[in-house]
């Protein structure tokens, strides 16, 4: 997911072109806006945590883009190629690295092992809006 930070930069198609050049596949893409009760569920393992409220109010402060990609190793791709949650940690190259300086900013989001991906895409995506395809290009990469 893209967060509000990265709508407002203008830098939606830098992080799409990324993925898609790593070789993943885009599956689902959606323009929204979050409310508070999507993003609690959204974020519910960190409710009691100092910085849930946080995350919630920037979530909530703008439109974001949720995506489903697919590929090989997926999760670990995103995970490798968004860098480290801290952007202090997070290495030039990544995208929080080239474009996040605070974490409760964070610009993106990438879910952390494909039953948090399962249970993520169900919450912002209805089954008919996922669209696989094949991909020509797959032996590629």
């Amino acid at each position: 997911m893209l967060k509000p930070g990265i709508l407002n930069r203008r830098l939606v198609g830098e992080v799409i072109s990324r993925l898609e050049k790593k070789g993943l596949k885009l599956i689902g893409l959606k323009l929204m806006n979050i409310d508070s009760e999507l993003a609690e569920k959204h974020y519910a393992e960190h409710k009691g945590k100092a910085f849930y409220d946080s995350l919630v109010d920037y979530i909530t402060s703008g439109p974001v883009v949720a995506m489903v990609w697919q590929g090989d190793e997926c999760v670990t791709l995103v995970r490798k190629l968004t860098g480290s949650t801290n952007p202090a940690d997070a290495m030039p190259g990544t995208i929080r690295g080239d474009f996040c300086s605070h974490t409760t900013n964070n610009v993106i989001h990438a879910s952390d092992s494909d039953e948090s991906a399962e249970r993520e895409i169900g919450l912002f995506f209805k089954p008919e809006e996922l669209v696989d395809w094949e991909d020509q290009a797959a032996v590629w990469y």
